[in-house]
């Protein structure tokens, strides 16, 4: 969620902001996706993460957080609050050659923060202030349904569906799409302290998996999502999470790279061998990447990946 936002390939305008994840690359021009070029349209929370300064420590024992630009999808955003960090996240966009002019700044909710640290044990531990927050109060009627429509990917999470009246949005925005002719990509980004219960969140998820044709998914929320299942288990993935109308499925595997899924293969990619820093931020930064992949040469689907990062 955490990461310096880089040049990117998805345009912001009104409440669906279209902020660029690490290595997007396809060009913008006066808050417009560049005539004849891929276009990556996401949806999604847009929060400031304050960071632990030291690792190794709950948030409790933290000393002091360093605050930085977060959001899961591909580091997208619905809404920030009319506040200074809202206004600091359009300045961020703009420093980084991302279109900031559609942003819509909430009076009445602020924008939300989330507190994150890394445990001894390696797990993250998150904090979200978040009720209400600017992106959960997304309507209908503020959707740009024209970018929607010009979408070769349509990409989203899971947290726009946990609250309405964004979860009815979400679905909305979702069907325009489809009908346009998108593909539509799903990141479940598994955050359980956002939801009411571990059910919920399963369900919740689990709500909109059959409609997806590419979607993303962490060793750990395979099993969360399966009920315990193993998660490197290429039968548990064929049967519970393979879909009929699915193009392309992911399972990352941090360093070890990622395995992915087609109806007529299978493969894995390996990693980069390197000594991570900190982790936050990676598998939006690899979505991002594959996903301005995909939009610049659908052919992938039928001949697959060779590296991952």
């Amino acid at each position: 969620m955490a990461g310096k936002l880089t040049t990117g390939n998805i345009i912001g305008i009104e409440k669906l902001h279209i902020v660029g994840g690490a290595e997007d690359r396809t060009a913008i021009t006066n808050g417009n996706a560049a005539k004849n070029k891929p276009l990556v349209v996401c949806f999604g929370e847009l929060l400031i993460d304050f960071v632990s300064t030291v690792r190794g420590v709950s948030l409790a024992e933290a000393p002091a957080f360093k605050k930085a630009p977060g959001g899961a999808p591909a580091n997208v955003a619905v809404g920030v609050g009319d506040d200074e960090f809202g206004y600091m996240f359009a300045d961020i966009l703009k420093q980084n050659n991302v279109d900031n002019s559609g942003i819509r700044f909430d009076r009445i909710a602020r924008t939300v923060l989330a507190f994150v640290t890394l445990k001894a044990d390696g797990e993250r531990e998150f904090m979200f202030f978040r009720h209400p927050s600017a992106d959960m109060r997304l309507h209908e009627s503020e959707l740009n349904t024209n970018l929607i429509k010009q979408a070769n990917i349509f990409h989203y999470g899971s947290i726009s569906l946990i609250e309405e009246p964004c979860k009815s949005v979400h679905l909305a925005a979702m069907n325009i799409a489809k009908k346009s002719g998108s593909m539509l990509s799903y990141d479940p980004n598994l955050r359980l302290p956002l939801w009411p219960l571990p059910e919920a969140a399963r369900k919740g998820i689990m709500s909109i998996w059959d409609q997806s044709d590419i979607i993303k998914v962490s060793e750990d929320e395979i099993t969360f999502l399966t009920g315990g299942d193993d998660p490197y288990d290429d039968n548990v993935v064929m049967k519970k999470l393979f879909h009929p109308n699915l193009k392309l499925l992911v399972v990352t595997e941090g360093l070890e790279g990622c395995r992915y899924y087609t109806k007529a293969f299978k493969s894995r990619v390996p990693g980069i061998k390197d000594k991570p820093v900190d982790t936050t931020g990676a598998g939006d930064a690899f979505v991002s990447g594959l996903l301005n992949s995909l939009a610049s040469d659908s052919k992938l689907f039928q001949h697959g990946v060779t590296r991952s990062n």
